[in-house]
């Protein structure tokens, strides 16, 4: 591939319009291309520190010649330097040479490391069966008269139900903190599931609605049917959909969140109400129960589904509530650090040693790691 493909291709990607093979492509052929540092004016000497960490640290991660691209930008907020980490620009090879995949001399497990969460999930049928989803073989796993679960690719089950089926029953599925999982319902509504989350639904809708309950986080790509809306419960709010695209993040240690990307929703909470637009995202403040609806970050916001972590000047609590879930570790913190605000994007399929040793090139926070216990150091 020569520079000019792999930067229309990039750019594809960038607008996210590329093919999933297209998205692979690009991640053979980018690592750590480029990063910069967002500091206040006063800062000059940490910049400068900064900066040559960076540049250490990818030269020696890529054993290759680069430029890396940093940029001084004025910072308005009392929180200390931010590190944006991982991809979030293009690689610049000196002598325009043809872009190579970068080599990685790093080992595969650190001494000290924990490996990233995996595909798997529990199912639990009406009749109080409990299936785990990554010991079953894939295949048909439950069959009764007028419905069929199915096992499909390792990560996916399917509920395929006859037009018979006037008698659904309660089932649910859920993963735990370090796994993940996708459903297709019976009315061809696809649900991607985060760790520690969980749904429950009706094997077959019936009825004048299809509705489902959520916890956790999931993302819903929803079969229209302008006769039966689609409707999902969670903590204590609702929403409302004839056939779209949305997320729902719904932890009971965060904020709520919903974020919408093709079509329409309403939600719902108390007698208030909200319609949303492509592109919005709509936040259930934790003290009034206010529906607050905003433009979204959709990178940010989809991120997990796609196979990163992405933040933008989110504070070190948030960062760490989300690695805990998908590396299954327990977080301690040593020191008071909540003026700490990072952003960048790293896959969350490489060990949690990547992004905390990303968050450490700031020189403001470190990292200990205990076997599965990570100990937030000043």
């Amino acid at each position: 591939m020569t520079q000019a493909e792999y930067l229309l291709l990039y750019e594809k990607y960038i607008a996210g319009e590329a093919t999933p093979d297209e998205i692979k492509e690009v991640l053979l052929y980018r690592d750590e291309f480029e990063m910069y540092v967002v500091v206040k004016d006063d800062e000059a000497n940490e910049y400068s520190e900064t900066k040559r960490r960076i540049f250490n640290k990818l030269n020696k991660s890529t054993g290759q010649p680069m430029i890396v691209k940093l940029q001084r930008i004025k910072w308005w907020s009392s929180a200390a330097a931010i590190l944006i980490f991982g991809t979030v620009g293009l690689l610049f090879l000196k002598n325009n040479q043809s872009v190579k995949p970068l080599k990685n001399n790093k080992p595969a497990i650190a001494v000290h490391d924990v490996a990233p969460g995996s595909n798997k999930a529990i199912l639990t049928l009406a009749s109080g069966k409990v299936i785990s989803l990554n010991d079953v073989a894939n295949g048909i796993i439950s069959k009764r008269k007028d419905l069929t679960v199915k096992k499909q690719q390792g990560r996916i089950v399917e509920y395929v139900a006859s037009a018979e089926d006037k008698n659904p029953v309660t089932n649910s599925i859920s993963t735990p903190r370090g796994g993940q999982y996708q459903l297709v319902l019976s009315d061809g509504t696809k649900v991607w599931l985060n760790a520690a989350s969980s749904l429950k639904f009706p094997s077959s809708f019936v009825g004048r609605n299809r509705t489902v309950e959520l916890t956790g986080e999931a993302y819903f790509e929803v079969t229209k049917n302008k006769g039966m809306p689609f409707i999902v419960k969670f903590n204590n709010a609702s929403i409302e959909v004839l056939g779209t695209h949305f997320d729902i993040k719904a932890y009971d240690d965060e904020e709520t969140k919903a974020t919408l990307a093709e079509g329409s929703i309403k939600i719902s909470k108390n007698s208030q109400q909200k319609m949303l637009v492509p592109g919005q995202q709509v936040v259930v403040s934790k003290s009034a129960g206010n529906l607050e609806v905003s433009p979204a970050n959709m990178d940010e916001a989809l991120a997990w589904k796609n196979g990163y972590f992405i933040f933008h000047d989110a504070s070190i609590e948030s960062v760490m509530k989300t690695a805990a879930r998908w590396y299954d570790v327990d977080v301690a913190y040593d020191a008071d650090i909540k003026n700490k605000k990072f952003g960048g994007r790293v896959s969350k399929y490489k060990n949690i040693s990547e992004l905390l040793k990303n968050m450490e090139l700031t020189g403001t926070i470190h990292f200990k790691i205990e076997g599965r216990r990570i100990t937030v150091l000043k």
